[in-house]
């Protein structure tokens, strides 16, 4: 068994532990360029609507234009050595930003480029991930581990978020970004110390073309109704995620008029909603069923977003009063969601297909994000920022949808390990359910 035996708690497996250790690490860094990135473009270069669109743009076609062949190489080869290399690139990446500004030629078009590039290792790094967790912890324990990385995200989101627009204000946007360069070397090395060996991967000769291997994936996901609705209810949610990931920062900025320092306070309030959602989302499920905890997880997220627009212009207090909700209960609810869909996805696909299978969804939800992206962007440009979050909305009520309309519903627990597909080759796949 992957974990070891089944009294072994997830934090005495110390592959596990290590990969803990990493994520957090680089989750923290990582929520610190989440603010310095865009308001290194805003106020460094004075980026407007479209210039945040095309850095947010970019980064989702880089991730859009390889996710797919990323799922197949997952599949192909050990995941752990795909995580490193990664995790080394995005960390030159992102230190090239600190040096640039440094050296006095910063622009637009570089931080597109590194957005763009470092999209293309993070498919590689997350695709790779999601498939090496259910080698290293048993099936069983699936939702327990995701929760206690959804928990580390959360925490790091707290400290992250909540130093990085101080560090902004102290350092520049550019020097905070260093910091993510180095929790990403840190990761790294953390990664380098697991010991416990992967499966093998399969032979050389018993290869089918990539080709062939991304079709299998997108079989997959086309042919189980259960797939089919996270996908789509994915793909919806990552619409109103474009849309927001646009516009959220302008509106904070020059709608309501708050600084970098609140800002940060306020992002990092999300953590804090998310921890509350990672702890509660077993129960939740045990209490009311898988399905249903994953449809109440997007209507609180929904929900949450909604409440962003209803701040008016130039009113700090309210305005910051209800991004604050908007963290809290939003945050919160879409942990809910993610924590059980990521354990739903891995326990009922096989192993060396899971890689494939996420790829698959990623490209379409990265798609619709690119859309809400593009979309939102426009819409800011010609009808205001308000409209554009209006249309990320009707994303959100499509997830909904999607999930309400699917067997999903109806599911009480995760199926066990005899659901599990196996299938390589399109002549041998299966439907999943």
């Amino acid at each position: 068994m992957p974990g070891g035996s089944e009294a072994e708690s997830i934090w005495q497996n110390g592959a596990f532990v290590r990969v803990f250790s990493a994520s957090a690490i680089s989750y923290f860094g990582s929520f610190i360029t989440r603010i310095a990135l865009p308001l290194a473009a805003i106020y460094l270069l004075k980026a407007d609507a479209l210039g945040m669109s095309a850095v947010r743009s970019f980064e989702l076609v880089g991730w859009l234009l390889v996710s797919l062949f990323a799922g197949a190489w997952v599949d192909r080869l050990r995941r752990r050595p795909i995580m490193i290399s990664a995790d080394f690139g995005r960390a030159i990446l992102l230190g090239s930003i600190p040096l640039a500004a440094i050296g006095g030629f910063l622009s637009l078009p570089q931080l597109v480029l590194v957005a763009f590039l470092a999209a293309i290792l993070s498919s590689f790094f997350d695709n790779a991930s999601f498939a090496y967790l259910p080698s290293i912890i048993d099936r069983d324990r699936l939702v327990g581990a995701n929760s206690a990385l959804a928990a580390s995200a959360s925490a790091a989101e707290v400290t992250g978020f909540g130093l990085s627009g101080f560090l902004v204000q102290l350092l520049t946007a550019p020097i905070a970004i260093a910091i993510d360069a180095v929790s990403f070397v840190v990761s790294a090395i953390l990664l380098l110390t697991i010991r416990r060996p992967e499966p093998p991967p399969p032979p050389i000769e018993e290869r089918e073309p990539v080709l062939r291997e991304i079709q299998v994936g997108i079989r997959e996901v086309a042919q189980s109704p259960t797939l089919r609705a996270i996908a789509l209810a994915h793909a919806g949610n990552h619409v109103v995620w474009g849309v927001f990931g646009t516009t959220y920062l302008l509106f904070a900025t020059q709608a309501i008029g708050l600084d970098a320092a609140p800002i940060g306070v306020i992002t990092a309030l999300g953590g804090a909603g998310s921890l509350v959602g990672a702890t509660v989302a077993s129960r939740l499920s045990g209490r009311i069923g898988l399905g249903r905890a994953m449809i109440v997880g997007l209507v609180g997220f929904t929900l949450g977003e909604a409440l962003i627009p209803l701040a008016p212009d130039g009113a700090v207090v309210l305005g910051g009063a209800l991004l604050i909700a908007q963290q809290l209960f939003g945050d919160g609810a879409a942990t809910v969601h993610d924590i059980l869909e990521t354990s739903l996805k891995q326990s009922v696909v096989g192993e060396r297909v899971l890689g494939r299978v996420n790829a698959s969804i990623d490209f379409l939800t990265t798609l619709a994000a690119l859309v809400g992206s593009v979309g939102g962007g426009l819409i800011a440009e010609a009808y205001g920022l308000r409209a554009a979050m209006v249309f990320g909305l009707l994303g959100g009520v499509a997830s909904v949808a999607f999930l309400w309309f699917s067997p999903i519903r109806r599911m009480r627990t995760i199926p066990g390990a005899a659901a599990v597909t196996v299938a390589l080759t399109p002549e041998e796949l299966p439907i999943t359910e």
